[in-house]
């Protein structure tokens, strides 16, 4: 019977009004056919607008998608262990995800894909540069949001950082990216990309203090991905061009 999905379908909608009225009519199932009809094209339309804007509002770096992540290419990451990552059980509890390797591995493309995946659950998403955040931060510091900045990202359900360790943090910017950690502590996920192994993350702080307390947050419990291998670049530019490399991916 057509009757209860379709008043489910206008509560799901926030129509509750129409629900209300509908439930004071005479059923006819013509016209319960119709509006259920009706509804499932508004329910996708919405889905498509709001999937549309989280991933607008996400600036992801590149453009990536979790199946054409190339999983032949020997660098530490299985078909098991991509599937796992891309679970998000991680993100559900609250974890941290650290991607390190050496440069060209495809650290950034496999970010950007698990950020699709997320996108895709409905879950938002923020990628953040590293190494352009330094100017963006000092714009925003001399106009005194940033405040406001730190609270809009408080909301995110998964902040990406990209390319820690690449330049030197400035020393202004090191406290915020505790207290951006520390809004992060059971209510949302950070994935953080870097070049350098983890034993050298203490010495690109100034303050001893300060990188054990981000350090502690940020490592502590997070799923760790270590890649190896040459870099996918290089490698990409040595093929010769044929039909089975047309299509690989980072």
């Amino acid at each position: 019977m057509l009757h209860e999905p379709v008043m489910q379908q206008l509560a799901k909608l926030g129509l509750r009004g129409a629900a209300d009225a509908l439930a004071r009519l005479p059923f006819n199932e013509d016209v319960f056919e119709a509006l259920a009809l009706l509804l499932d094209a508004e329910s996708l339309q919405r889905d498509s607008t709001a999937q549309a804007r989280r991933l607008r509002l996400a600036r992801l770096g590149q453009i990536a998608h979790p199946a054409d992540v190339d999983l032949r290419t020997p660098r530490g990451l299985g078909k098991a262990r991509w599937n796992q990552l891309l679970s998000l059980n991680w993100l559900q509890q609250h974890r941290h995800l650290l991607l390190v390797g050496p440069t060209g591995v495809g650290k950034s493309y496999l970010a950007c894909a698990l950020a699709k995946a997320v996108i895709e659950h409905k879950r938002s998403v923020r990628y953040l540069r590293l190494p352009r955040l330094g100017d963006e931060l000092a714009s925003l510091q001399a106009q005194s949001r940033t405040s406001h900045w730190l609270k809009t990202l408080s909301r995110i359900d998964l902040v990406i950082l990209d390319d820690f360790g690449l330049v030197p943090l400035s020393p202004s910017l090191q406290p915020l990216l505790l207290e951006l950690l520390e809004d992060r502590h059971q209510r949302g996920s950070l994935l953080l990309t870097s070049q350098l192994p983890l034993k050298l993350w203490h010495a690109q702080f100034h303050d001893p203090t300060l990188a054990d307390a981000i350090l502690d947050r940020l490592v502590h419990g997070a799923e760790l991905v270590e890649l190896k291998g040459e870099s996918m670049r290089k490698r990409a530019q040595a093929a010769p061009p044929a039909e089975d490399s047309d299509n690989q991916k980072p």
